[in-house]
């Protein structure tokens, strides 16, 4: 009997299992240590250096080249020359590094150098390339040439601002280039011990603590905004993770309703089957209908049995009709209802409960109530489910009230009051949930699984009305159920469903038009 239940049970594991799987493929987070933070900006720094370096290749260079040709009104051609070739040696090494290094960023699985080699072969190559720039303090300085001096003195200072704005962003470089080139101009000036070259080398020395200081203010400018940066993106990648997990949770979830229906579907032919020979026979037995019982205790056995299998399949065609409704498979048929027959039929069929309680039903009614549009056997549902709450949870000898309003925007309001012990905010908010049951019924065992305010709900919302529920402690509850002023009939609507009672149900569809 339970073999399709357990292959339905099997296809869901399979599936939650699939998916467990997919989940331990998503790739890890990114560490977030504070030395990976303080490496991370490092890098960016460095690599926007490189790229500065690159982008600003020809611009010392060029100057290299003006100053060379001046040279040549004091200096020999062969040795400006092999000067000129010094310097775009050093600078093409400078290069080499920078693009290797950049060619080495773009591979992060390479095995290679570490950041920290890379910084000192690009502090090497700038020490070189400000030594070179410097030659001309020594080799062809003429003494007593005092343009020639000032000439060379301008142009080195001119180097040290074109490095300030191109490396600006990497401390380290700045001075290993900078530094080298200020300190021999300021030697170079001592060694003349004239006025004229104190008051220059002290001009060059504050002009290099200047741009030092311009350049750790930028460089920590940079920083800063590189550090946001890599924040920013970590907290993208934090929530493109919980996007993930959250749309795996959808996945799980949706899995698990699906196989929860195909459980439920088989389930309930295989166990409405039996449970329907049960109630027949139970039946059967209980009234005695093929001869009494020897022993009149087996009469009442009977009964127990037929009561619980009545109870238990109740049960299940609660579940059921739940499951269609969270599904959303669960259609409705519209026809005009007569309100005062559903009431009436309703509390004929509770009477049995009232009595044994002795409590009193007062039905309210207008003298004249519309006929609503809607699905009758739902409509009998909820005032069904709602009036076997307010007995069970009420007290003995106690009145049950209920009845049909018309509100002024034309709505229709069904309400159940009930003198019981009412309810918190907090209860109001789990009934409403499947399978959640009040403080009171759990306390005094009330029967009952949950389910039934959790229908309503569902039924009302398929009617697109609404369920409101007033309850205070000790003050009793009132439970209204509005349909919208679409599913009310007009007198001349009304006089089309009387003469459209008897017709086929495609002749009754045009009162659902004409609503």
């Amino acid at each position: 009997m339970l073999d399709k239940a357990e292959k339905a049970t099997d296809d869901l594991e399979k599936e939650l299992h699939d998916l467990s799987q997919a989940e331990n493929q998503s790739p890890p987070p990114p560490a977030n240590t504070k030395n990976d933070h303080v490496s991370s900006w490092q890098r960016e720094l460095l690599t926007l250096f490189v790229k500065n370096q690159i982008q600003a290749s020809l611009a010392l260079p060029l100057l290299a080249l003006v100053f060379f040709a001046t040279s040549l009104l004091w200096v020999d051609w062969t040795l400006a020359l092999g000067w000129l070739a010094l310097i775009f040696a050093a600078q093409g090494v400078q290069l080499f590094i920078c693009k290797s290094y950049q060619k080495a960023s773009q591979k992060p699985d390479a095995r290679g150098y570490t950041i920290n080699d890379w910084i000192g072969a690009l502090i090497a190559s700038e020490f070189l390339y400000a030594v070179c720039w410097t030659l001309p303090l020594y080799v062809s300085w003429e003494t007593g040439n005092t343009a020639q001096h000032t000439i060379t003195v301008a142009t080195l200072m001119t180097v040290v601002a074109v490095r300030i704005i191109i490396a600006n962003s990497y401390i380290p470089v700045i001075i290993a280039g900078t530094g080298i080139i200020t300190l021999n101009i300021i030697l170079r000036c001592i060694i003349e011990a004239d006025s004229y070259y104190i008051g220059l080398g002290a001009m060059t020395f504050l002009a290099e603590v200047f741009f030092i200081q311009l350049s750790r203010h930028l460089q920590s400018t940079t920083r800063d905004m590189l550090i946001f940066k890599a924040e920013r993106e970590k907290l993208i990648h934090d929530l493109e993770i919980a996007t993930a997990e959250a749309e795996k949770g959808r996945q799980q979830a949706e899995i698990a309703n699906i196989a929860k229906s195909r459980f439920l579907a088989t389930m309930s032919h295989e166990l409405r089957t039996p449970l329907n020979a049960i109630l027949g026979f139970s039946e059967i037995l209980s009234e005695e209908m093929m001869g009494p019982h020897a022993v009149q205790v087996y009469k009442n056995y009977s009964g127990d049995i037929h009561d619980s299998g009545d109870y238990l399949l109740s049960l299940i065609n609660d579940i059921l009709d739940l499951s269609r409704i969270e599904a959303g498979r669960h259609e409705i048929s519209d026809s005009p209802i007569s309100l005062p027959d559903v009431i009436n039929n309703c509390s004929r069929l509770l009477q049995m409960k009232l009595k044994e309680k002795n409590q009193t039903l007062s039905i309210e009614l207008p003298e004249t109530t519309p006929k609503l549009l809607g699905d009758e056997r739902a409509v009998r549902q909820i005032w069904i489910n709602l009036l076997s709450n307010a007995c069970k949870f009420s007290d003995n000898r106690t009145t049950i009230k209920t009845g049909v309003k018309l509100l002024s925007n034309n709505t229709l309001a069904l309400y159940i009051s009930d003198e019981g012990p009412g309810m918190t905010k907090m209860e109001i908010d789990n009934a409403l949930g499947i399978f959640n049951r009040g403080e009171r019924a759990e306390k005094k065992a009330i029967e009952g699984a949950g389910l039934g305010l959790a229908i309503v709900h569902g039924l009302i919302k398929l009617h697109d009305g609404d369920l409101h529920i007033d309850s205070k402690p000790g003050q009793g509850t009132t439970v209204t159920v509005t349909f919208p002023a679409s599913r009310v009939l007009s007198q001349s609507q009304q006089l089309l469903s009387e003469t459209l009672q008897n017709t086929s149900q495609s002749q009754q569809a045009l009162i659902s038009m004409t609503a």
